[in-house]
């Protein structure tokens, strides 16, 4: 197939693609059959001098859906753009890391009853965010995939994520009661403030004049 026959194809589908600078754009990506995307993939370059050469010119590579179908639509929008009021480079992390998380835990995850909101949730903003607003911070909103920022997941239950940390150490995430402000929703425990001990019915001898 060449290019333009490859741009029919994908216009038949009911999808569309764009240039960003070196990179396709395809939006409804679901619609193209895997022969496509693959051709695609073989003539990018003229795929995109012939995009460009007849003004089409508008970065998100042909989107890989997870086979879970429960994540396909919510997954495949969030690699379009980052949410508003997220980092651009949390958004590329979670983006990675939900790829490599519904590789390995998608159907189990499905099948254990984890939502979208579960693993990609967000807090809604307010209308007017104060400018201290931190959108990731609201922990009680914010889904599994967001907290693990490289980190992967080692286990999994229908309320709890096992997550691997840079050592040995194993933190677990909890779906639910998690606090609206804190690190995450994890079982570990939040420091409290040493207390010191009172000794009862103990009183120093008074002081005598001798």
């Amino acid at each position: 197939m060449n290019a333009a026959e490859i741009l029919s194809a994908v216009r038949q589908a009911g999808a569309a693609l764009r240039v960003e600078g070196v990179s396709l754009v395809a939006s409804n990506a679901s619609r193209i059959a895997p022969a496509i995307k693959a051709a695609i993939r073989e003539n990018k370059p003229q795929i995109i001098s012939a995009l460009l050469a007849d003004g089409t010119a508008c970065k998100v590579t042909i989107i890989e859906l997870p086979q879970a179908q429960r994540y396909r639509k919510v997954f495949g929008v969030l690699q379009l753009k980052p949410p508003a009021l997220v980092p651009v480079e949390r958004w590329r992390q979670c983006v990675e890391d939900g790829k490599r998380f519904l590789a390995a835990w998608g159907s189990q995850a499905e099948a254990l009853g984890w939502t979208t909101a579960d693993l990609f949730g967000l807090h809604t903003p307010p209308e007017r965010p104060h400018p201290s607003y931190r959108r990731l911070s609201r922990y009680d909103c914010t889904g599994l995939i967001w907290l693990l920022e490289g980190r992967p997941v080692v286990a999994l239950t229908e309320a709890t994520a096992s997550i691997k940390g840079t050592t040995v150490n194993i933190t677990v995430y909890r779906k639910h009661n998690k606090p609206a402000l804190g690190r995450n929703g994890a079982s570990k425990p939040v420091p409290q403030p040493e207390k010191k001990k009172r000794q009862r019915g103990f009183e120093p001898p008074a002081l005598r004049d001798s």
